[in-house]
């Protein structure tokens, strides 16, 4: 599982570490978000973004309960942060979010530091 975990994350990641060499730490979430889609996009990746999800609790479904920050090849829950520390929560929140897509691995990426190497974080489920 870790070299496909490696397979699906590796181009996502590089996008990130190219979006923040170009723009820095200190930014809003929702302009590291456009520019790694848009980065996305120019290496091939097919990309979701804002997407819904339905929870389904006993039967009782809830839609648009939550919403991806991205899924790149509908494989790979990223999800972006612009914050000084990375909480456990946050690390929770992916991991429930790859649970309800059905996606087999995920990215915490935190744009808010010096070095991207050092924002990221895989998940596996």
């Amino acid at each position: 599982m870790v070299l496909v975990e490696k397979e699906l994350t590796e181009p996502v990641v590089g996008a990130a570490i190219e979006v923040h060499r170009r723009l820095g730490p200190g930014l809003l979430e929702g302009i590291y978000r456009k520019c790694l889609i848009h980065e996305l996009r120019l290496r091939g990746l097919r990309v979701q973004y804002e997407l819904p999800l339905v929870l389904d609790y006993k039967g009782l479904k809830l839609k648009n309960a939550y919403r991806l920050d991205l899924l790149v090849e509908g494989k790979v829950v990223v999800e972006l942060k612009a914050v000084q520390r990375v909480e456990p929560v946050f690390k929770a929140q992916t991991l429930t979010y790859m649970r309800l897509q059905g996606a087999p691995v995920g990215l915490l990426i935190n744009f808010h530091v010096d070095v991207l190497r050092d924002g990221v974080t895989r998940l596996l489920l």
